[in-house]
């Protein structure tokens, strides 16, 4: 199937309050523009040079997602039009952001990222750290970053029970903060493998790629240094 088919296809099998990300890593400009042609407006990087690249010739009214793992020196590289970082794991990074965003009068939106996965590779903050960090003056004194939501990654498994008890976790931190923060609207889980999983299980926002553009070629096209 084209790719056209194939985002059709799955825009066709979500809920309507899902918001499908698709999620262009390594993909050519010119399967972008394919997606794009077919509806699709929002769009996920994991390399900030990357997505600036792609920012610089795609349409304007693209809503991208910065879905990797950010670092502070890089911040600025994409704070003039970024729309949502899904990965804020920490507040120094959450500082950065409101600083870069304050230099281009803009408030950035923001998912706390929250570890639900066993791998130690997988980055993320724990219920207790993002509960402190939601109630701190320090986040409440930054007025150009907003945290709508929550982020995790499960476990890369096949073991779809343990998959399910992860995204049941972070559902569970969703509802205890929530009631307190009504800005918390997002609920960022669920990839190309197991999305409908996560929907199951709440999430608002699905981020998927392989099964939109095919398989990543990580030797691919465009540089990732600023």
């Amino acid at each position: 199937m084209s790719i056209r088919e194939q985002l059709l296809h799955i825009k066709t099998s979500l809920p309507k309050h899902v918001t499908l990300v698709a999620v262009s890593k390594t993909k050519p400009v010119s399967d972008l523009q394919e997606a794009y042609d077919a509806g699709q407006r929002v769009f996920g990087e994991n390399k900030i040079q990357e997505m600036v690249e792609k920012w610089e010739v795609l349409p304007k009214d693209i809503s991208w997602h910065m879905i990797g793992h950010v670092q502070r020196n890089k911040v600025k590289y994409m704070a003039e039009f970024v729309d949502l970082i899904h990965g804020v794991d920490n507040f120094k990074l959450l500082k950065e952001i409101n600083k870069q965003a304050k230099k281009h009068n803009r408030t950035i939106k923001c998912l706390l990222q929250i570890k639900i996965a066993e791998e130690d590779s997988k980055f993320g903050m724990s219920s207790e750290e993002a509960t402190t960090l939601l109630a701190s003056e320090e986040y409440k004194q930054l007025e150009n970053v907003s945290i709508v939501g929550l982020m995790g990654m499960a476990t890369f498994t096949d073991n779809s029970l343990q998959v399910q008890q992860e995204f049941k976790n972070l559902k569970a931190v969703f509802n205890h903060l929530q009631p307190t923060y009504n800005e918390l609207t997002t609920i960022s889980m669920g990839m190309s493998g197991d999305y409908k999983l996560a929907i199951q299980e709440g999430s608002t926002m699905v981020r998927i790629g392989s099964s939109i553009f095919g398989a990543r070629n990580y030797t691919s096209v465009i540089s990732t240094n600023p």
